[in-house]
């Protein structure tokens, strides 16, 4: 079972990424900050949920946090100060958003940048630890395939509906063919080693 909390008695907010490792499309992260003694046996890191389930986390997230929020970083603005950066200002701006205001902050990886005067901690796979980190996990992924689905629509040729805007071998054959579209992100290696796909989160 997860761990409610890192840090003991402080209001704490839990935060993940969703879309680093993506050709196209923007970056999303969200910030969780979940009741104190709070217990969900079914909360866990989003990549080991079907999607269906996620969904279905997501309403009892939003219904049982205290506070919660998205954070987006466009593909504009990824590709003017890196993905790293842009994954971290995602965050933040998940962060800006909260309605009550955390006293301490936990992200999923190694990487993060000082969100104020606000202590924080990274966790290397933290979505698989702690539950507000993987509430934010949950969030970040949902919200951002909603929004993949949606340029699929505009742009049907890239399976972005499937893949999510990850470097399959499909997207990539499509971007051969079609070339990149405004959403692509452009200092990525868009045509890569179809030899070596990424593997994408279903």
């Amino acid at each position: 079972m997860l761990i409610n909390n890192y840090h003991t008695g402080l209001i704490e907010a839990g935060c993940d990424e969703a879309g680093r490792g993506c050709l196209a499309g923007a970056v999303f992260a969200a910030a969780v900050i979940l009741p104190p003694n709070y217990v969900n046996a079914d909360l866990n890191d989003s990549k080991q949920l079907s999607e269906k389930r996620r969904y279905v986390l997501r309403d009892t997230i939003e219904r049982d946090a205290v506070a919660w929020a998205v954070g987006v970083v466009t593909p504009e603005e990824i590709d003017e100060i890196n993905i790293l950066n842009a994954s971290i200002l995602a965050m933040h701006r998940a962060l800006d958003q909260l309605t009550t205001r955390p006293e301490a902050v936990i992200v999923d990886g190694n990487r993060f940048k000082p969100y104020g005067s606000l202590p924080s901690v990274t966790i290397v796979k933290g979505d698989g630890k702690y539950l507000s980190i993987a509430a934010a996990s949950i969030l970040a992924k949902t919200y951002r395939d909603d929004y993949m689905k949606r340029l699929a629509e505009e742009y049907p040729q890239y399976d972005w509906k499937g893949n999510k805007g990850y470097p399959t071998k499909k997207h990539r054959d499509a971007i051969r063919q079609f070339g990149a579209t405004p959403y692509h992100r452009r200092t990525f290696n868009l045509l890569g080693d179809t030899q070596l796909e990424f593997e994408f989160e279903e």
